[in-house]
């Protein structure tokens, strides 16, 4: 009897299997793509392109809530960047600042801007603005929002290759 003990305990279902799970295999994977999506990015200047593309949408969500405020309030809002200081100003008190690596271009109506060198984007109550364009640049990458000063309308688009 004894020696059925013994082979009952080195069964293969007793706990004390080697291997990995499942789960440990996915973690692992799953690092070794995150690092290697880093490694490409870091070559090809994806973070910037990263950054980019954050900033456009930052400054066409805001430029739309300014839109949104002048609509909702029934008074004018306006929406101020600073190209050379990397920084912007929206409705109700929102600032944010662009990343130094992103060049910033404006172009809008020069009867509202508030001082020399910055540009101002103003939004009515009945939705209509000033109009303008704020164009963000990478190398020779670059994205433009757009605002329709009839309607108002805040679009964003994948400028053409920007000349350095």
């Amino acid at each position: 009897m004894p020696a059925t003990a013994v082979l009952r305990s080195h069964n293969a279902f007793d706990g004390h299997q080697r291997g990995f799970t499942l789960i440990e295999i996915i973690v692992v994977m799953a690092i070794i793509a995150g690092a290697a999506l880093l490694g490409v990015m870091a070559v090809t200047g994806g973070f910037e392109r990263m950054q980019l593309r954050s900033a456009t949408q930052d400054v066409a969500a805001n430029l739309r809530f300014a839109r949104a405020q002048a609509i909702a309030t029934g008074t004018p809002q306006r929406f101020v960047i600073s190209p050379s200081e990397h920084t912007w100003e929206g409705a109700a008190g929102r600032q944010g600042r662009i990343s130094d690596k992103i060049s910033i271009r404006f172009f809008g109506a020069r009867e509202v801007q508030p001082s020399r060198g910055q540009g101002a984007i103003v939004f009515f109550a009945d939705g209509a603005s000033t109009g303008g364009r704020v164009q963000l640049v990478v190398k020779r990458a670059g994205w433009n929002v757009d605002v329709a000063w009839l309607t108002g309308e805040v679009k964003s688009w994948r400028a053409e290759t920007v000349p350095p």
